[in-house]
């Protein structure tokens, strides 16, 4: 009997919270235009079955959220599994409510520490998304994976394309390929500034991701995470969080909007989002403020410079002007820490940047470039300071395949001759591949009688890999290892993780005149894994100072 007057009581509640629900919803959504056709939901035991009047029909199963069926035309679109957010959800509510016309819908899955929506409107083939967290997701990563008909969507990025490999080559998610070749769904990803729409393609069929808001991701502009891969099924993912060479700690609050979008395999355009804003959605800020920075001096021509925004709630970036303002909108109130990058590269940093609501806008007067390496005098450099490896050997591949693949040039051991193209010298320094690295140099009579610095800059490090450096056979002291994200790193296609100087003083009685050597291995106090997963670091620029 108890139990019947908690049920009874606990259905009483749910009917009132649903009510509210609705009837906010009711004041908030405006109308659809009168010749919006009702959009058609059907309650069927578990599954919630949405039409949107333009092709797409997708199913909804109450238990979990997961979305079970998803049919363009007719033709079902879902691969072997569900499409969900991470790998399911457990311990769910899920419930619908339409606005008055009957022209959206929206669809709410609730979880303790999570909310997840599907919104649909009608005479679309768009289910528009976004995920409210307050806490870490107890996986450890925050995505949703849409998991489609690989025999369909047929058409993704090579790179991550898994069909007909010959096995794993490292963990349980690199492929190798009988022509030497690798895949990963860590491969060929774009940086989060880039990111935009993109999706699989086939048979006149296309699933795409509008990745949509990314302000409460994590990792900032230049950060990369999975996007695609093909193998039982066919995955379009959005990566919202992930411990993969993440550089800061998980935001919690509204993830996105984003949105999938389903066509004839066109590519759409970016769908417009605003009109959200009324929903009524938990966790979305309505009031927001601008920040324009009138100049930036100091840019040095030929580089990209970002203009970078963080605190522990929100991120943003946007790419610098090079003359006149740059002017970054619609960000969450609070006090930012402003980065200027040249490349990937931050030469400007300052704290303390308020950001008011109510569309004000906070007016920065110029700022210099005060933090560029690449401005101080020096013997010989090798690369630039720009806070990536991509010039040197193998670098442009990091991002697009395992170092072990047989497309890339042999990484060594190398012994590089200052005065030579810069794509000789190895872009990544493995303890368990190519150590060590050799650079030879000539100095005169009066620069050998002088001390030098010698610089060593790194994007990232793994293993706590860092440069142990010798000259002419003379050891110097070693130095500790760096804050550094604690995962794999350029195996799984990124060479961001911190970028660090290691400065190393040479007394002139260590040169000669004439020919000199610098050695530099990969040092680490922990083992290795293997020889790609062994101690070592990505290069950025070396130097001898003058």
């Amino acid at each position: 009997m108890n139990k019947i007057r908690k049920t009874k009581k606990l259905m009483k509640a749910t009917s009132i919270v649903l009510a509210a629900f609705i009837f906010v919803f009711v004041l908030l959504v405006p109308e659809e235009t009168a010749s919006a056709a009702p959009i058609n939901v059907i309650e069927n035991g578990s599954k919630i079955v949405v039409n949107t009047g333009a092709g797409l029909e997708y199913t909804i199963d109450k238990n979990n959220g997961n979305m079970i069926s998803a049919i363009l035309n007719g033709t079902e679109l879902t691969g072997s599994k569900p499409s969900h957010i991470n790998s399911g959800l457990w311990g769910t509510t899920v419930s619908w409510v339409k606005s008055p016309s009957g022209g959206t819908v929206i669809i709410t899955v609730d979880t303790d520490t999570l909310t997840h929506y599907y919104v649909s409107r009608s005479g679309e083939n768009i289910i528009y998304m976004a995920t409210y967290t307050t806490a870490q997701p107890g996986v450890g990563e925050l995505r949703y994976i849409f998991r489609g008909n690989s025999d369909i969507l047929t058409d993704i990025p090579t790179n991550a394309d898994l069909w007909d490999n010959t096995g794993a080559i490292e963990s349980k998610d690199i492929y190798g390929f009988s022509n030497g070749y690798s895949a990963s769904k860590f491969y060929g990803n774009e940086q989060a500034k880039d990111l935009n729409v993109q999706g699989a393609t086939g048979n006149n069929f296309g699933v795409f991701m509008a990745y949509g808001n990314r302000e409460t991701s994590s990792g900032g502009p230049f950060f990369r995470d999975i996007q695609f891969q093909r193998a039982a099924d066919t995955e379009v993912y959005n990566y919202m969080n992930s411990g993969h060479a993440q550089t800061e700690d998980f935001r919690v609050g509204l993830h996105g909007p984003y949105a999938l979008i389903f066509t004839n395999g066109s590519t759409p355009s970016i769908p417009d989002f605003k009109w959200m804003s009324s929903l009524g959605l938990t966790g979305w800020v309505n009031s927001r403020g601008n920040v324009v920075l009138n100049n930036i001096s100091g840019m040095e021509s030929g580089y990209t410079y970002t203009v970078g925004f963080a605190n522990r709630d929100a991120q943003y970036w946007t790419t610098a002007s090079t003359s006149g303002t740059t002017a970054m909108y619609n960000m969450k109130p609070g006090i930012y820490t402003m980065k200027i990058y040249k490349g990937e590269l931050a030469v400007h940093s300052e704290d303390n940047v308020t950001v008011a609501g109510e569309n004000k806008t906070t007016f920065l007067n110029e700022r210099s470039i005060d933090n560029d390496p690449s401005t101080t005098p020096y013997v010989w450099r090798i690369g630039t300071w720009d806070g990536s490896p991509t010039e040197f050997l193998n670098g442009q591949m990091i991002t697009s395949q395992h170092p072990s693949d047989g497309r890339n040039a042999n990484w060594g051991p190398l012994a590089y001759t200052i005065g030579n193209p810069v794509d000789q010298f190895p872009a990544i320094q493995f303890r368990g591949a190519n150590d060590p690295t050799l650079i030879n140099f000539t100095l005169s009579a009066e620069e050998a009688a002088s001390p030098h610095m010698l610089k060593i800059g790194i994007t990232t490090a793994y293993n706590g890999g860092r440069p142990k450096v010798s000259i002419n056979d003379i050891a110097l002291k070693n130095p500790s290892a760096s804050f550094q994200p604690n995962s794999r790193d350029v195996t799984i296609g990124t060479y961001r993780g911190n970028n660090v100087t290691y400065s190393y003083y040479i007394p002139a009685s260590h040169f000669v005149a004439g020919t000199n050597t610098i050695g530099i291995t990969a040092i680490s106090g922990s083992p290795d894994l293997s020889p790609w997963l062994s101690a070592g670091f990505a290069y950025d620029v070396v130097e001898l100072g003058d």
